[in-house]
């Protein structure tokens, strides 16, 4: 049997403590089930290295990653890094090489943590930002630097190709899971030409892809009202690469925090590894205390594990998670509890050994 071969960046602050146990919950999971072959390989590309070596990684760092199937990224960022330096030489480069266009990022209730916005009604939907161009690219520059008619100019770059493949994938994604409904998050009334481009791309897509689903286009100041007042009423929710990046933080914050919500960089045709990441910081103020949140480590684990075939293990571990928050003896700081990082891991580590115990092994 040909091993999945992850190659593990835990990065900076509580970044390395949560993988820890995103590889101790693997590391049960090969314990517990001998159909899973893994091979992990940890690099230690951060803002140590930066400061040790001048780069955030070395020069052949992407050709060594392609030759993996998957990368389990932590966190980065660090006080001593400019965080546009820990950014564009290290995750963008990753991103945009592995042509992984899809930011996929579910936003769902969980028991045991209260969410100010549900009103009782499970929240459960998902949001597919563009990943690898819009708003976050490079090209622009600044002119008449330190004079009085000193400018920038920052370019969006859409293109026809990469509006129609995220699109299709969020397409894709609400056919597979019997989702009726595309939400389009757009500012077309004031950014004329890009968001316009957006519109129109998008509502051809979805006509061409799948002709049964309800498009809705919504301007990104009045969605983001919506996610806040009735959350309930999206599946699919697809955005541009600024507008998704929002989008997600503020869904992860109103079904309980960062912490617990984990994300998935795509490459959906495989040529390239994806990368699968925590969305929360490196979080330098309680970094080295041992109280960070596994949660969204673990879960970013269980959509690699989902991605490269498994997804019984990632419905294993999902569900791992969702017993230890619905028991609640084992909860962390950020979700009302005392637990350490550690203790949380050990948890869902003996919840997924149970489970597997009960099923008689997989």
């Amino acid at each position: 049997m040909t091993a999945i071969k992850i190659a593990v960046i835990p990065g900076d602050g509580i970044g390395k403590e949560v993988m820890q146990e995103a590889l101790k919950v693997l590391n049960c999971l090969q314990e517990q089930h001998s159909s899973l072959q893994i091979e992990t390989t940890i690099f230690p590309w951060s803002s140590d290295y930066y400061v040790q070596h001048g780069c955030m990684m070395p020069n052949d760092a992407l050709a060594t990653l392609q030759t993996y199937d998957a990368i389990l990224f932590g966190a980065i960022g660090d006080a001593r890094v400019p965080d546009d330096v820990t950014v564009w030489e290290l995750i963008m480069p990753i991103r945009k090489h592995f042509q992984q266009y899809v930011n996929f990022r579910p936003i769902k209730s969980l028991p045991g943590i209260a969410s100010p916005l549900a009103n009782g009604k499970e929240i459960d939907f998902v949001i597919f930002r563009e990943n690898a161009e819009g708003e976050y690219s490079d090209s622009g520059g600044r002119l008449y630097q330190q004079q009085p008619q000193e400018m920038t100019i920052q370019n969006t770059i859409m293109t026809r190709i990469g509006i129609e493949k995220i699109v299709h994938a969020a397409c894709d994604y609400a056919k597979q899971h019997g989702k009726t409904k595309i939400t389009s998050a757009t500012k077309s009334n004031a950014i004329i030409h890009s968001m316009k481009f957006w519109d129109e791309h998008t509502s051809k897509t979805v006509a061409q892809s799948s002709p049964a689903l309800q498009l809705e286009s919504i301007y990104i100041d009045a969605l983001v009202a919506y996610f806040v007042e009735r959350p309930q009423n999206f599946e699919v929710v697809v955005a541009s690469n600024l507008f998704g990046d929002i989008l997600s933080d503020l869904g992860s914050a109103i079904v309980g925090g960062l912490g617990l919500s984990p994300s998935a960089n795509l490459n959906p045709e495989k040529d390239f590894p994806s990368m699968f990441e925590p969305v929360h910081g490196s979080a330098p103020d309680i970094a080295g205390k041992g109280i960070a949140n596994p949660i969204a480590q673990i879960w970013s684990l269980a959509l690699l594990l989902g991605h490269q075939g498994r997804p019984d293990l990632e419905q294993l571990i999902v569900k791992a998670i969702t017993a230890v928050l619905q028991e609640g003896v084992v909860k962390t700081a950020d979700i009302g509890g005392q637990a350490t990082t550690a203790q949380m891991g050990d948890a869902i580590c003996q919840e997924i050994i149970n489970r597997t115990l009960t099923a008689g092994g997989v």
